[in-house]
């Protein structure tokens, strides 16, 4: 089943004319965009895209499905409202379970848009981390939706009968005290982090297992002045000066006036998130529904960005 995700994706490379520039516009990186891309390939079946090493050109093929996916999702989104403007009585019930930041940072703009009654769905909302997120799925009567992250390769594991659809990356930047005197978006290395103090996770839990051989990788080894698993605490704590910080870009949403927020080019981490659907409660409803999410979280990252 084509994504209606990577139908989006290919309008915008195919009328911007790279993956970088469709990257751009849609808040996502230009890795992720050649993953759908591929997808979208192996989806279909079709060649889209002849690569090279410096750039990518769309085939035949892809001007032609670009026409149809224009249409497709004009279509969809006209069916659907069709839809629950004929059945405005009826809604699906759907129980979501979901991690806190995309509960507090992402979920709210949804229900507060105008067309949220529309969509029909009876949201019932369960958060968590996505270790609990998921055994939820596991018992098979908990939850039919989970919205889970992964940082690199976390092991976390899902259940081999759902689906799971990508919605999005959350990235990782670095934050400084403000009264560090480094000003935002400052060209700064990592090697010039190794002497600073630092605000990390506890040893042993997969984020910090992940973020210490990314650092190590840069040469970066440092100097940890405070433990933290909670990134609104690390932020709080960077402000008042104790350490920089490894935080994501949903977290930064309510970050205080006391950091500045770095782009270290050596240091690039992102926490992958995915919805897992049980299978025979993958509507067309709960398509547009996980879709929505995931064009709200790229605005934010795109926000966050450019902020």
């Amino acid at each position: 089943m084509v994504n209606p995700v990577h139908l989006r994706t290919l309008v915008e490379v195919t009328r911007l004319g790279s993956f970088a520039a469709a990257a751009t516009r849609l808040g996502y990186t230009a890795s992720a965009v050649s993953q759908q891309m591929s997808a979208l390939e192996r989806d279909t079946g079709v060649v889209l895209f002849q690569r090279s090493a410096r750039s990518v050109q769309p085939t035949d093929a892809a001007q032609v499905m670009t026409r149809h996916a224009s249409k497709v999702l004009t279509d969809i989104d006209a069916l659907l409202a069709a839809s629950s403007r004929t059945h405005a009585a009826t809604s699906q019930e759907l129980r979501l379970g979901i991690f806190p930041s995309l509960a507090t940072y992402v979920l709210p703009r949804l229900l507060r848009s105008p067309s949220w009654p529309d969509l029909g769905i009876n949201l019932k909302v369960s958060v968590a981390e996505p270790g609990q997120t998921i055994q939820g799925l596991r018992t098979g009567g908990e939850l039919d939706v989970a919205l889970v992250y992964q940082v690199g390769q976390s092991g976390l594991a899902w259940p081999h009968t759902v689906s799971r659809q990508w919605i999005g990356d959350d990235n990782f930047r670095v934050v400084l005290p403000k009264s560090w005197g480094i000003q935002a978006n400052a060209e700064v290395n990592a090697a010039q982090l190794n002497d600073v103090p630092w605000i990390m996770h506890h040893p042993g839990t997969p984020d910090a297992m992940v973020i210490e051989r990314l650092f190590a990788s840069c040469n970066l080894h440092p100097q940890v002045a405070v433990h933290s698993d909670d990134f609104n605490a690390s932020l709080q704590l960077a402000s008042v000066g104790l350490g920089a910080a490894l935080v994501p870009e949903l977290a930064l949403q309510n970050r205080p006036d006391g950091v500045v927020v770095l782009d270290v080019p050596e240091i690039r981490l992102a926490r992958n998130i995915f919805a897992l659907l049980i299978n025979d409660k993958a509507t067309a409803q709960v398509g547009v529904f996980v879709d929505r999410l995931s064009g709200i979280l790229n605005e934010l990252s795109r926000d966050t960005r450019l902020g």
